[in-house]
C-alpha cells in the first residue's frame, strides 16, 4: 500500500468533520481534490471507508479503524516536523562541551543557567578532563567545542574567553600569609606541592619557575587539585593555582595570595574545529556566552574576561 500523508490527512479531516465541504474549507483545498484523495485511499486500501449520501458522511467499520491509524500517522508527522523545526532553529538538540574541571564547576553553571532559561529543550553534555583529552574531544567530533588552555593549531581555531590569574596557595599558619603578595621565588624556597605533569596548571607553574630561574622540585605530586589542596591544608607545603581552581581545593583551611614577579595568567579559550560549522544549538550557546561577556557579568576574584 502506497497511501500518502496527504491522502491520510484528507481522509482524517473529512471523517472528523463528517463533511467534504467543511473539510475542504478547513484544509483550504477544493472539494473535488479532497474527494479524489479519499477515493484514491479507499482504492489503495481495497475497502470502503465512508458511506455518502447527498447530506451525510458516515464512517464504516473500516473507516473508524483507518481514522485511528491516520490520526496517529498525521499527528506523529506534525510532531516530528515541529521537533525538526526546533532543532533547525537551535531550540532543541544537545550541546556537547569539552572543558577543564574548574571551568565545568565554576564558570559554566551560570552560562548554562542563562542558556536553558531561553532554550529549556536543549540538553547539555559536559565532558570535563585535562587539556589534551579536552582538545582531543573536539578533534574527534565528540564535542562541539571546548573551553580550555592550549595553543591554536591548523585543526583548531581559538577565541580568547577569560584570563585566570595564578595565586599562591598556603597553609593557614604559614609565614607567607602575612604578606599582601607572594613572588614565585618565595614559593621556590618552600616545599612545593605540584599537580601532575599532564595538567595545564603544571605546565604553567613550571614555566613560571623557569622564568625566574628558580628550581622548584616538587616535594609531592598529585593528579587531582583537591588532593593538592588537602596536602597544603595539612601543612605539608605550598602550591600555586589559577583562581578558577580555588573552589575545587576542598574544605581544608588554606590561604591564597596574589602571585607576582611575574604575574601569570592562565588563558582560557573557546576552541573550535577549523572550517567546521557548528550545530545551531551550539551556536546559540556561544551567543549566550558572548552576551554574558558583553554585559561584563561577574566572575570569581582573580578571573577576568579576555
Amino acid at each position: 500500500m502506497e497511501s500518502t500523508l496527504r491522502q491520510l490527512a484528507a481522509y482524517a479531516a473529512v471523517a472528523r468533520a463528517a463533511s467534504f465541504t467543511a473539510a475542504a474549507a478547513q484544509l483550504h483545498v477544493s472539494q473535488s481534490s479532497l474527494s479524489r484523495a479519499v477515493a484514491d485511499l479507499e482504492r489503495q486500501l481495497g475497502a470502503q471507508l465512508l458511506e455518502r449520501d447527498t447530506r451525510n458522511v458516515r464512517l464504516t467499520a473500516a473507516g473508524v479503524e483507518t481514522l485511528r491509524i491516520a490520526e496517529q500517522i498525521v499527528n506523529a508527522h506534525r510532531s516530528g516536523m515541529k521537533e525538526l523545526e526546533r532543532f533547525l532553529l537551535g531550540e532543541s538538540g544537545t550541546v556537547a562541551v569539552a572543558t577543564l574541571p574548574s571551568v565545568a564547576a565554576v564558570l559554566l553553571p551560570q552560562v548554562i543557567s542563562a542558556f536553558r532559561r531561553q532554550r529549556p529543550q536543549v540538553t547539555m553534555q559536559i565532558m570535563d578532563g585535562l587539556e589534551q583529552s579536552v582538545l582531543g574531544r573536539v578533534l574527534s567530533g565528540d564535542a562541539d567545542f571546548a573551553i580550555t588552555t592550549g595553543e591554536p593549531s591548523g585543526q583548531l581555531e581559538h577565541r580568547p574567553l577569560v584570563r585566570d590569574r595564578f595565586v599562591a596557595v598556603l597553609p593557614q599558619d604559614h609565614p607567607l600569609t602575612g604578606r599582601p603578595v607572594v613572588s614565585w621565588e618565595d614559593l621556590a624556597r618552600e616545599p612545593f606541592l605540584a599537580v601532575g605533569r599532564d595538567s595545564s596548571v603544571r605546565r604553567l607553574t613550571d614555566a613560571a619557575f623557569a622564568q625566574v630561574d628558580a628550581r622548584a622540585a616538587p616535594a609531592a605530586e598529585a593528579g587531582n587539585v583537591a588532593t593538592v589542596g588537602g596536602l597544603v591544608a595539612a601543612g605539608l607545603g605550598v602550591s600555586a593555582m589559577p583562581a578558577l581552581v580555588l573552589p575545587l581545593l576542598g574544605t581544608g583551611p588554606v590561604v591564597h595570595r596574589p602571585l607576582v614577579a611575574p604575574v601569570v595568567d592562565r588563558r582560557l579559550d573557546i576552541a573550535l574545529r577549523t572550517r567546521r560549522p557548528l550545530p545551531l544549538a551550539a551556536q546559540r550557546f556561544l551567543e549566550t556566552l558572548e552576551e554574558l561577556r558583553a554585559q561584563r557579568c561577574d566572575l570569581p576574584p582573580g578571573v577576568t574576561w579576555a
